[in-house]
């Protein structure tokens, strides 16, 4: 193996970021979006929020909050926060 595949190889695992927001979700039902968020990110804890819910100000990185429709599927793009 040589320099330049080594570093190649080396850069890849090593620049994973966590995923932070989860567009494909929007449309599919809550329990589903649900799911694929844990699988991504199993450190996080997942809020499903109907519709009118009151929320507090403020970030948490560790939360991601599903905001979902009147029929139970997700209504805007989850993200971490």
């Amino acid at each position: 193996m040589d320099a330049s595949s080594w570093s190649l190889r080396k850069s890849g695992p090593a620049s994973h970021h966590p995923k932070t927001s989860w567009p494909e979700v929007v449309g599919m039902a809550a329990t589903a979006a649900v799911a694929k968020i844990m699988q991504d990110r199993p450190d996080v804890a997942v809020e499903v929020l109907p519709p009118g819910t009151h929320l507090l100000p403020g970030a948490n990185p560790k939360r991601v909050r599903v905001f979902i429709d009147a029929h139970g599927a997700v209504a805007k793009t989850p993200r971490v926060g």
